[in-house]
């Protein structure tokens, strides 16, 4: 596990958590001083979803600041350093000094190209994007993403590895930036950013709009399949007859803001305004308590 920030150690805890052994790295001390209280924190989440982990097996997990002791006897390399190209590409390349050819290295970045990121390895084959989502111990969404010189077989390889741990995994067809469900998270926030600027509502009754309508939808639903629901017995085919001209009105009228500094300083004050400082310290744990009640009442239902 390279870099041990908050998608790091989540990751950590949750790969210890199903039996693994885990080495965590990170070239800062600083860093890596606070990652056993995130673990800690993390574990007492999953404690939660499953009793019968019992307590953190430290002798399954490493931490340091020895990139070659790090990369020695390891099967499987997840990258979580800060999403910028050059610090990635210069890590993996100290990286393939010590481990096999054969070892696949996955990046968790949230936006670069596989491509890019891989074009001046050694063993570009064995490179790919494993891209979670935040905290990566409780949402279970994993996105895997070839690069031009990825192996074809290490995608199906890649799956398999992540749904070993639990995940819920999809391989993009082709790589583009933002991967998959960030682009979602995108063309909304688009619109949110332009009905702040365009005055349509604030930024709080915005967040009321998702978390109590499409929102409760979307945990169980996609977007598909909502609106075969909305077409009524005709199903898909008939809410793309009869209802597509209307989302094509709308579409026709959204917004394309632009996050010029004067939209951002509305943005920011808005949102304090909105938001007070208590609730966003607190807002950390009532994510995660939310989410371990939602992954309970699926785990029900799927049940």
């Amino acid at each position: 596990m390279l870099g041990s920030g908050l998608i790091g150690a989540n990751w950590a805890t949750l790969f210890l958590s199903k039996g693994a052994n885990v080495t965590l790295y990170d070239p800062q001390k600083t860093a890596l001083e606070k990652t056993r209280a995130v673990i800690a924190s993390a574990w007492q989440d999953l404690k939660k979803l499953d009793y019968s982990i019992g307590r953190i097996p430290d002798e399954r997990l490493l931490i340091t600041e020895n990139l070659r002791q790090a990369c020695e006897n390891t099967d499987w390399i997840q990258e979580n350093s800060p999403d910028q190209l050059e610090v990635k590409t210069k890590l993996i390349s100290e990286v393939e000094k010590y481990v096999k050819a054969n070892v696949p290295i996955a990046s968790s970045t949230t936006a670069l190209l596989p491509s890019e990121i891989q074009k001046n390895m050694h063993y570009p084959s064995r490179f790919l994007v494993g891209h979670p989502f935040n905290p990566p111990h409780l949402i279970p969404l994993l996105e895997i993403v070839a690069g031009m010189h990825t192996d074809p077989d290490l995608p199906q390889k890649a799956a398999q590895f992540y749904e070993s741990f639990g995940h819920e995994v999809i391989i993009a067809k082709r790589e583009v930036v933002g991967h998959i469900a960030n682009r979602l998270n995108a063309a909304l926030y688009r619109e949110v950013v332009h009905m702040v600027q365009a005055d349509i509502a604030n930024i709080e009754d915005i967040d009321r709009a998702i978390a109590n309508g499409p929102g409760l939808r979307w945990a169980f639903l996609g977007p598909n399949l909502i609106y075969h629901l909305g077409g009524g017995e005709g199903g898909y085919s008939q809410y793309l007859e009869h209802l597509g001209p209307s989302q094509e009105i709308r579409w026709n009228d959204l917004g394309s803001p632009k996050l010029t500094k004067k939209a951002k300083r509305k943005l920011i004050r808005e949102f304090y305004a909105n938001y007070g400082k208590k609730f966003l310290r607190e807002l950390p744990r009532y994510r995660n308590k939310s989410l371990i009640n939602l992954l309970k009442l699926k785990k029900g239902i799927k049940e």
